[in-house]
């Protein structure tokens, strides 16, 4: 009996997968955005240190370049990346500015100010962030959708071109 599971031909599903699977780990939350980083595994790793005293490196000018490195998957990489930059850089410039001006309405009341003095003067500093912020913030949100979706329709490239050399591959 045990001789005829092993003997079974695999499921149809695995005859099908076509990529590695990818292991993307999020980091730990920066302290100033509160965003937590993305460490995507597709990314090659920087090439190793080099005694050669020219600009460039042979590792450079692979004859063979390995799966994942076609046009439309360097510009995916890219675009990804960029897109958390952008994401990164907003939310850092943002709270540092946020907490710096709730710092500078907490200063500017007398050290005999009651916590609902502080809570008045906290909820008026919120209502004009608020205000002071909305064109910024949907200037940013039309932005980052924008680049979403080019990041969408990158990674749709990307799989319809991997789709094609797999289907190119079984002929």
């Amino acid at each position: 009996m045990l001789g005829l599971l092993r003997s079974q031909p695999p499921p149809l599903r695995c005859l099908f997968h076509s990529s590695v699977a990818s292991r993307h780990l999020v980091g730990p939350p920066d302290p100033v955005s509160h965003l937590r980083p993305v460490i995507y595994d597709d990314v090659p790793p920087p090439p190793p240190p080099s005694l050669l005293k020219h600009p460039y490196s042979l590792a450079e000018f692979d004859p063979e370049p390995p799966v994942g490195t076609g046009a439309y998957d360097i510009q995916w990489k890219l675009e990804r990346q960029q897109l958390d930059d952008l994401d990164q850089n907003f939310w850092l410039d943002s709270n540092i500015r946020f907490e710096g001006g709730k710092e500078a309405v907490l200063a500017s009341l007398p050290s005999t100010a009651t916590p609902i003095d502080k809570e008045k003067a906290l909820s008026e500093f919120y209502k004009q962030w608020v205000m002071q912020e909305t064109d910024r913030t949907e200037q940013y949100t039309r932005e980052w959708r924008a680049r979403n979706v080019s990041c969408i329709l990158f990674a749709a490239r990307v799989a319809m071109d991997r789709l094609g050399k797999m289907i190119t591959f079984w002929r």
